[in-house]
């Protein structure tokens, strides 16, 4: 977080105007997004426009160092598995599928194709999948679209969860506040919501589940909602999840990670036939140091 205090010659300015003087490297793009999430507070309060600033103003900004200096750090990305037509990475946490400085910004100057088929949140880790070329972008775009893929992510949440779940609810988004909402009954601009999990395990001193979890629909947050709505918050999560749990445990990044994707094809699927049946996964389970 940075703070800065507004002096007489910036007194009139606008926001956007004031910080890309003060931060030469930082983007019109990052700036507004940033307005957008209500990462910049002025006195002390959150705020999601353009505003103009007068002397004295108090300004603090929570933005990353990378995006506001221009620098950026050196990640090493893992390649879990890849082939002629696909690539499947291991993403880090606090890394976006795509945009200024994303996983495919990152490995895009190592391909001459190379386009996300999916996404995970920014903090999220694990797999995702990448199509080489466009004739396997078309397919495996279809073949999401059909419930032809399946993924299967990895949980580590704060209550005890049942053997196996099967989770109906309705989801409504609001992306203004960025936020999701969940109803057990359906309302209107809800979305039906379907998510199911199997426990792996329960660290009953602890009070923590180790779920296996697999999405039927594919909505914005929805892992993370639907669980939190089910009385069991993702650990880490800051969000959806819970602040005190959180900081009772000094987790602050959320445990939750794609672990593995498996082809299950039911109609032809062209050049990536080869792929029906196969399954991708993580060689090791994560967040089992919990359950020791």
């Amino acid at each position: 977080m940075k703070k800065l205090v507004v002096d007489s010659n910036n007194d009139g300015k606008k926001i956007s105007v004031y910080l890309t003087h003060v931060f030469p490297n930082l983007s019109v793009n990052n700036l507004y997004k940033a307005l957008r999430k209500k990462d910049i507070k002025l006195n002390g309060k959150r705020i999601n426009s353009n505003i103009t600033l007068h002397f004295n103003d108090i300004l603090e900004i929570y933005i990353s160092d990378d995006n506001l200096t221009g620098t950026k750090k050196s990640i090493d990305i893992l390649i879990i598995y890849e082939d002629e037509n696909i690539v499947v990475f291991n993403k880090p946490d606090n890394l976006e599928v795509v945009g200024d400085y994303s996983l495919t910004s990152i490995m895009k100057d190592k391909y001459n194709f190379l386009e996300p088929c999916h996404r995970i949140d920014r903090n999220t880790t694990g797999l995702v999948l990448y199509a080489k070329n466009k004739k396997s972008l078309e397919i495996l775009l279809e073949k999401f679209k059909k419930m032809e893929i399946e993924k299967h992510y990895i949980a580590c949440c704060y209550g005890m969860g049942k053997n196996s779940c099967f989770l109906t609810s309705y989801l409504f988004k609001d992306s203004k506040k960025s936020l999701v909402y969940i109803s057990d009954e359906p309302k209107k601009y809800y979305s039906k919501i379907e998510t199911s999990y199997t426990l792996i395990d329960y660290n009953k001193q602890e009070n923590l589940s180790l779920l296996d979890v697999s999405l039927h629909t594919g909505k914005t947050h929805q892992i993370r909602a639907h669980l939190a709505h089910s009385s069991l918050p993702i650990l880490g999560d800051g969000k959806y999840g819970s602040y005190k749990i959180n900081k009772k445990y000094k987790c602050y990044h959320q445990l939750l990670c794609s672990y593995s994707i498996k082809f299950n094809f039911k109609t032809d699927a062209d050049i990536l036939n080869y792929l029906n049946n196969l399954q991708i996964s993580l060689e090791k389970l994560p967040f089992t140091e919990y359950f020791k």
